[in-house]
């Protein structure tokens, strides 16, 4: 082992995939992150430019996963919306419901850090280079992939 490594943490996560399927296992997030404090959340993680993400399995050998279509984690999520203040007093929460292609349907609000006039949860999901958002709702967090979205209807 050479001292060049970054460490990782394991988070438990379960993929849900393109073509169905359902995976359980962990995935790897950076112990620091450089565009916030703290360590690389999840979603931060999906939003890589590289595309790829480590997913380890319970059953059988580690994988590299790309582009599952929704990735559930359980409540608590504490980075759900950003920890800083200054960010959070712009930001507003959107209460909305998005049907992926598969026919889920998801209910919840995600934070909005977009400009006045463009702060409609169409442009939350239009607005993003990121291929993945975040929707928080009763049952935990959704880190859904934006190319896997029927439609979106806010509900407020």
């Amino acid at each position: 082992m050479t001292g060049f490594s970054i460490p990782r943490v394991a988070i438990p996560a379960t993929l849900l995939q393109t073509a169905g399927g359902k995976r359980e296992g962990e995935v790897y997030v950076m112990e620091r992150f450089p565009q916030h404090a703290g360590r690389e959340t999840p979603l931060d993680m999906l939003n890589r430019a590289e595309g790829f993400f480590p997913f380890r399995p319970r059953v059988t050998a580690p994988a590299c996963s790309s582009s599952p279509r929704r990735v559930p984690c359980p409540s608590p999520c504490r980075w759900a919306s950003p920890k800083d203040k200054a960010r959070l007093s712009a930001a507003k929460q959107a209460r909305f419901e998005v049907t992926l292609a598969d026919g889920t349907q998801l209910r919840g609000w995600a934070t909005l850090e977009l400009p006045q006039h463009h702060s409609r949860v169409l442009d939350y999901l239009n607005a993003a280079a990121e291929p993945f958002f975040a929707i928080v709702t009763d049952d935990g967090v959704h880190l859904v992939n934006r190319a896997h979205v029927l439609y979106a209807r806010p509900e407020d």
